[in-house]
């Protein structure tokens, strides 16, 4: 699959024309030629000679967007001024910034705000602890924690590197559910160190999020601080993923009109997302579910797991592939009615997904580039679904994540339970009305009104159902 001009790799380039008539479409029919898209074409100064254009292109990566601009340099008369890449110009000093809720326009406010008065509500709060949620910034933060092992696809890029990433999280928090979000990223890998560092912060945020962390030292962090921290811990990577797949694959589902407990699933990936789809899917009532990794299936007398029975994978192998399937993950396939791949690209064919069931679904999720071609997945199968924009059924974190911490925050919770998530899985898939549902409309969009304070709303009733103290 040919990678499309995308926004993400556009460029302004700001130049000089000549006044010739058909110099503008020399332009245009150059970048055309390079495989560019023109966006936007902003004539910024003109005299009897000259024009002076801004140029916004979108190109496919940073080496397609330098031939581009080489392109439009041989045109006879134009004089290239700057190149500027949109992307980094969006992140030049940081996405966030601080500001304060009141005013401090006199003496008496900074009384108020700060010393003396701020002394009554500290000892308020010393007294009370639980009034921090009410008279602090304590109930509508969360934390999103990294040490930068596990960025999107890019591996393990450091703290520094990862901090581009958590502050679009903390955005798209601020964005979709009004809540303020910190990145914190922290500089080790230390299981143990990750952990004490989160319990010491924690005291002033009201959720944490657990980001980019590779596995399987996941799985060890966020079970340590789900049981020693008394705010709610979720890790995006694999809870956000899940619940956004299983609110996917019951639309999907609807469209073929088939019943998740009769189905056979095969996924590729059993990492932090494939184990975390695997348990929810078999909570929502999945018989059959069938996972393989880069070893082959997964299944209890696997070698490797046989030799390992305390590890994540045997408790994976413990809960799922009640048929005992072997092999490869291609023979796994075969007669499925459902593949979901989070794990690397271009592992399947087209061939492949053809001995699937019919009226197949298949999720490729990998991304940016998924383990089977969507358009050749689409010739055989009746549902397709990617991580990427491009396509239709993008399946996109961003769907649930705001909103289940939204809820989670408006009801007080200490704990995320998988009954929390079916909750939230539910509400996301019913946003999709049944006259909206066609097999290229499984999943809302992200920016659809109200996804969030759907899925809030649901998320909040389901904590109160379990605590119904806190009504």
């Amino acid at each position: 699959m040919s990678a499309q001009p995308s926004v993400s790799n556009s460029i302004t380039v700001r130049l000089e024309l000549p006044g010739r008539a058909t110099a503008v479409s020399e332009l245009t029919g150059a970048v055309e030629r390079s495989g560019g898209l023109v966006t936007a074409l902003d004539i910024t100064h003109s005299d009897n000679d000259r024009l002076r254009v801004d140029a916004t292109i979108a190109a496919r990566d940073q080496d397609h967007a330098d031939g581009i601009v080489e392109a439009m340099r041989e045109i006879e008369g134009v004089e290239i001024h700057k190149v500027s890449d949109r992307t980094f110009l969006a992140h030049l000093g940081g996405k966030l910034k601080i500001e304060s809720k009141v005013p401090i326009r006199n003496r008496d406010d900074l009384s108020m705000v700060y010393t003396p008065g701020v002394a009554r509500v500290s000892l308020a709060i010393a007294e009370n602890p639980e009034d921090a949620r009410r008279l602090t910034i304590k109930r509508n933060t969360v934390a999103v924690v990294t040490d930068g092992t596990a960025v999107l696809g890019l591996g393990d890029i450091g703290p520094l590197g990862a901090l581009p990433v958590m502050e679009g999280k903390a955005a798209l928090f601020k964005r979709f559910a009004d809540i303020d979000a910190f990145p914190l990223c922290l500089d080790t890998k230390d299981t143990e160190e990750i952990i004490r560092t989160v319990k010491i912060v924690a005291p002033e945020f009201a959720g944490i999020n657990l980001e980019d962390i590779s596995a399987p030292r996941c799985f060890e962090i966020e079970r340590r601080l789900r049981d020693e921290l008394d705010i709610p811990v979720f890790h995006d990577d694999q809870h956000g993923t899940a619940i956004v797949v299983l609110a996917a694959l019951r639309n999907a589902l609807r469209v073929v009109g088939k019943d998740l407990s009769d189905v056979r699933i095969v996924q590729s990936g059993a990492g932090a997302a494939g184990t975390a789809i695997a348990f929810l899917l078999v909570h929502a009532g999945a018989k059959d579910v069938v996972l393989a990794d880069i070893n082959g299936v997964v299944e209890p007398e696997r070698p490797d797991i046989k030799a390992n029975p305390g590890s994540d994978l045997a408790q994976i192998a413990a809960h799922t592939n009640p048929k005992r399937v072997t092999g490869t993950l291609k023979d796994a396939l075969r007669g499925a009615d459902v593949f979901i791949g989070v794990s690397a690209p271009n592992i399947l064919t087209g061939d492949d997904i053809a001995t699937m069931a019919d009226d197949a679904i298949v999720f490729a999720l990998a991304n940016p580039t998924p383990e089977v071609d969507p358009d050749e997945a689409a010739k055989h199968a009746t549902v397709v679904a990617t991580g990427r924009s491009d396509f239709a059924n993008q399946i996109n974190n961003v769907l649930v994540f705001p909103g289940v911490f939204r809820g989670l925050l408006d009801a007080a919770a200490t704990k995320v339970t998988l009954d929390v998530m079916l909750a939230a899985s539910e509400a996301l898939a019913d946003v999709v009305k049944p006259e909206e549902l066609n097999p290229a409309y499984i999943i809302p969009s992200v920016f659809q009104p109200d996804v969030s304070k759907v899925v809030a709303r649901a998320v909040a009733d389901a904590v109160r159902t379990e605590h119904p103290e806190r009504d």
